[in-house]
């Protein structure tokens, strides 16, 4: 592949501009390690908080018409467990930056989390303050602008690896909440979690989800991700990651042009396997080579300028 996907983001240098989602194959070095070798440019690994939690029970994940719907309610083995599945990738010498998304249920939970990850050898921390369906933790605390600036301040009191603030679409304004959680420090922003949903069951009346309230992921939420990734561009002055619904290099172009630095793969991994980080780089690279461009940051925001 060529040097025109080669990008840097928060101080992070990536061969090209693709990620693994936070929460899709990243609880175990052995699966981070099988999506590196497909070809994605860094890895965010499931979300992990100072305690171990099961999460929910069955069932958790359901598919719906262009997406799925899960309520996994942030099953994890604790970070102080999370750690040696860190250090395996790192003493693989594996090439792309690993970033560990972590969650809380307080701005010190948080810290302690991310704390303890830097230590084993983290190269960036992603906060969920976004998750939709676990209460008292992600978009309890994403919805609300003063809580953000919290997080983000008590985590850069205790990390010197760049922080990526990983926001919530279901807010009023999503472009309020990047500036209060820019303004505490944060490095870079993803764009966007999964949209609070739910689903019923015609024949018996009830919630399919055991939670009965999950988060929805994959092409129908894009245009929404698309929306929100444009709107944080224009009120913030660090690099986004666009996240939601991309499957193919146009849904990864289009990201970019709405002002995303990179793109996090999730949900088409159900649906392409983990050969989908190869034709969206390969798609990405044709496209740059046909607009003669040198660079992939070159399209970065390009919408805007229209």
């Amino acid at each position: 592949m060529s040097n025109r996907l080669a990008t840097e983001i928060a101080g992070l240098k990536l061969r090209n501009p693709t990620m693994l989602a936070a929460g899709i194959l990243g609880l175990s070095g052995a699966s981070m390690r099988q999506v590196i070798e497909n070809g994605a440019g860094a890895v965010v690994t499931k979300s992990v908080g100072v305690k171990p939690r099961k999460g929910y029970p069955n069932p958790a994940v359901v598919q719906v018409s262009r997406g799925l719907l899960n309520a996994m309610g942030l099953p994890n083995p604790g970070v102080h467990e999370f750690v040696e599945e860190i250090r395996e990738l790192k003493e693989d010498g594996v090439e792309v930056p690993i970033i560990v998304s972590v969650y809380g249920f307080s701005a010190e939970e948080f810290a302690k989390a991310a704390h303890v990850v830097e230590k084993a050898g983290a190269d960036a921390l992603e906060l969920n303050v976004s998750c939709p369906h676990v209460k008292k933790t992600g978009s309890e605390i994403g919805q609300n602008p003063s809580l953000v600036a919290e997080v983000v301040e008590k985590v850069k009191a205790v990390s010197k690896k760049p922080v990526i603030l990983k926001l919530t679409p279901n807010v009023a304004d999503i472009a309020e909440v990047a500036k209060a959680g820019v303004k505490a420090g944060a490095d870079a922003i993803t764009a966007i979690n999964t949209m609070r949903a739910m689903a019923i069951d015609v024949e018996t009346a009830m919630p399919i989800l055991a939670n009965k309230i999950g988060g929805l992921s994959g092409p129908a939420i894009k245009p929404v991700a698309v929306r929100c990734v444009y709107e944080i561009y224009e009120a913030v002055d660090v690099p986004i990651i666009g996240c939601g619904g991309i499957t193919t290099w146009q849904d990864a172009v289009e990201f970019m042009l709405a002002g995303a630095s990179g793109v996090q793969i999730g949900t088409a991994i159900a649906s392409q396997d983990l050969g989908v980080f190869k034709s969206v780089t390969k798609g990405i690279d044709s496209y740059l080579r046909r607009k003669g461009l040198r660079s992939v940051k070159d399209i970065v925001g390009l919408s805007h300028r229209h």
